[in-house]
């Protein structure tokens, strides 16, 4: 895309998973990009290719801190929210603090945005929004009640998105992510994801442990695909794209069985013993979703989406950067 002057991203939580992934797309793609980021579960050397750039700069604030939101926000085009408190089961530990950073945070970040004239503000919402839906696949509008308070949360940045764009006329997007996976996701800590997680233990040859029989199944979604959906959102000059929420996946399910085999498979490249490390079944995780499915029509015809990486492409390309990065 040709930029005529460097539109400026704002992206919240940058140093995180995600947004760090979103930070080095935007400055490759001729963004002047700001990062605001506490680094309470984000790291710095995510960063590390973004610092030396002219066109790149971090704030170390807190979503929580409404003068740091606004500090922020000044002279942005485009805000990009993926600050957040993620798992499922960190909530269900400590629900107020989940809420505080989700809820309260969101509402700080969507007002100054809205005071500040920003010209769009995407955010990341959650498939776990669907919460106790059970049919497939998934589509935006039509939800069940959710299962955990972080579910809770993402359904009501989606409510105050709304509410702000009818009140105040800001433009949203929610792009609700669907187990999101790829370069630069943490394997260490209580609320790891679970592919890093289990790529780790593999290549230690630790036997992962699954929750439940392996076949609950979700709609694994390689990091490259969101990169794409965030571009489009902020880009569309379709009206009726904005003000509604989208899913960002691939569009098929993998039951966990299927992806420790893809793990085993696509690493013993690497180590021929990983074939031969034996997986552990333990109870089911309370508040999960037993199976997760995208349909992503919605975004096809809306905004032009068409990922590129299945699970087993992204794991191909994962897994390389996996190798060098986590390996011990």
């Amino acid at each position: 895309m040709e930029i005529q002057r460097k539109l400026k991203v704002l992206i919240t939580g940058g140093a995180g998973f995600i947004g760090s992934n979103l930070c080095e797309h935007f400055l490759s793609k001729g963004y002047s990009v700001i990062c605001l980021d506490n680094f309470a579960t984000g790291h710095r050397h995510n960063l590390a290719a973004c610092v030396q750039n002219e066109n790149f700069r971090l704030i170390e604030g807190d979503i929580r801190n409404l003068d740091d939101c606004r500090n922020a926000v000044e002279g942005v085009d485009y805000v990009l929210h993926q600050a957040a408190l993620g798992s499922v089961p960190r909530s269900i530990k400590d629900p107020i603090t989940t809420n505080d950073v989700n809820v309260s945070g969101f509402l700080n970040m969507l007002t100054a945005s809205s005071d500040a004239k920003v010209k769009r503000f995407v955010y990341a919402a959650s498939s776990s929004t669907y919460g106790d839906s059970e049919g497939l696949p998934k589509v935006e509008d039509v939800i069940g009640k959710p299962l955990s308070p972080y579910a809770i949360t993402k359904y009501v940045n989606e409510l105050y998105a709304e509410i702000f764009s009818r009140t105040y006329g800001i433009e949203t997007i929610g792009l609700r992510y669907f187990n999101v996976f790829g370069r630069k996701q943490d394997p260490n800590g209580a609320y790891a994801a679970v592919i890093p997680k289990f790529v780790m233990q593999l290549m230690n040859l630790e036997s992962p442990i699954i929750n439940g029989d392996g076949n609950y199944s979700r709609d694994f979604t390689y990091i490259d695909n969101v990169i794409q959906m965030n571009e489009l959102a902020i880009t569309a000059t379709n009206k009726s794209a904005v003000n509604t929420v989208y899913n960002t996946a691939f569009g098929d399910r993998n039951t966990l069985n299927n992806l420790i085999n893809y793990l085993k498979k696509y690493l013993s490249k690497y180590d021929s013993r990983i074939a031969d490390v034996l997986i552990e079944y333990g109870p089911n995780r309370m508040g999960d979703i037993p199976h997760s499915l995208a349909s992503i029509e919605k975004a096809k015809l809306l905004l032009e989406y068409n990922p590129k990486f299945s699970l087993e492409q992204g794991l191909q390309e994962a897994i390389d950067w996996y190798w060098v990065n986590l390996k011990k």
